[in-house]
């Protein structure tokens, strides 16, 4: 199947999707309407998940980024393709526990978390929660605490990349307000917080540079710097990368500007991102972080 073949116009001077004509499921529901096709959808998650197999030993989790497309149904798939997802509120999460899909498997990310957010994911024990300020890490630590756990995070590091994209969508440029700053030494100093804490474990780092990024370079170099950061870490402060969110932002087609990519030419993303991971760890002599990506919408768009 290419990425044409659920897609098109059919007989009746139609657009098809996934089989369904549109002009019917407009008069059964009404408009607007949103229609996706589940066949490619399963199609592009296996498309990461059998790369991240395949290239990396599996030592690493594809997560679907719901900010993209979240209901119940979208979380029974990606679960029954055996990947994990990104939560970024209190009401994905609720959507995620409705669906049954596995805490463990999950993320809880977002930059502005309210309280009552945090304590709802250490309590479904989620895989993750990714910090993005210093009274997050605290509030984590206070409530795992309460509960007598220890809770496992990410740190949201901004390595200073500008990927080639709009600049209203990039998120790791050195002036920008997401993640710890690597250049200005915040991301040296959370580190060192976060470890000094008895009741969150910190795995490691989460990095996303942005979204509708096409050109593979800035994903390499992302990588190349969040590397480096790691090694610095663990010479300076003993502290061991165990596992590294490079996040998503793989472009998909939107105008005949953008470039029309292939459900396989995904894949080349990821393998460029394995390829730099590998030649840093080699370098530095470093074990293989466990890897997580976050592809949103390539997977639904």
């Amino acid at each position: 199947m290419n990425e044409r073949e659920t897609l098109k116009i059919n007989a009746k001077g139609h657009l098809e999707i996934g089989g369904a004509d549109c002009v019917e499921l407009a008069e059964r529901f009404s408009t607007p309407l949103y229609v996706f096709d589940e066949a490619y959808i399963r199609k592009m998650m296996r498309v990461y998940r059998n790369t991240l197999a395949e290239k990396y030993d599996g030592n690493g989790l594809v997560l679907y980024a719901s900010k993209a497309f979240s209901c119940q149904a979208i979380y029974r798939i990606a679960d029954e393709e055996n990947i994990g997802i990104d939560v970024v509120s209190g009401g994905e999460l609720y959507t995620a526990k409705q669906a049954g899909f596995p805490m463990h498997k999950i993320c809880m990310h977002g930059n502005n978390k309210l309280a009552h957010e945090i304590e709802e994911a250490i309590d479904a024990g989620v895989g993750y929660i990714v910090a993005d300020s210093y009274s997050e890490i605290d509030k984590i630590d206070t409530e795992a605490k309460k509960r007598g756990i220890v809770q496992n995070i990410l740190l949201r590091i901004n390595p200073g990349i500008e990927a080639h994209t709009h600049a209203f969508v990039q998120t790791a440029t050195t002036d920008s307000k997401f993640g710890f700053s690597i250049q200005d030494g915040t991301a040296e100093s959370v580190t060192k917080y976060a470890l000094s804490k008895a009741n969150v474990c910190l795995q490691g780092y989460h990095c996303h540079i942005g979204s509708q990024i096409f050109e593979k370079q800035s994903f390499v170099l992302a990588v190349e710097k969040c590397m480096d950061f790691a090694v610095q870490m663990r010479d300076k402060n003993g502290f061991t990368l165990k596992t590294l969110n490079l996040g998503g932002g793989f472009g998909v087609w939107y105008t005949d500007e953008d470039r029309k990519i292939p459900a396989e030419g995904y894949a080349e993303y990821v393998e460029a991102l394995i390829t730099a991971v590998k030649e840093k760890a080699s370098a530095y002599k470093m074990p293989l972080p466990f890897l997580l990506i976050e592809p949103g919408r390539s997977i639904v768009g």
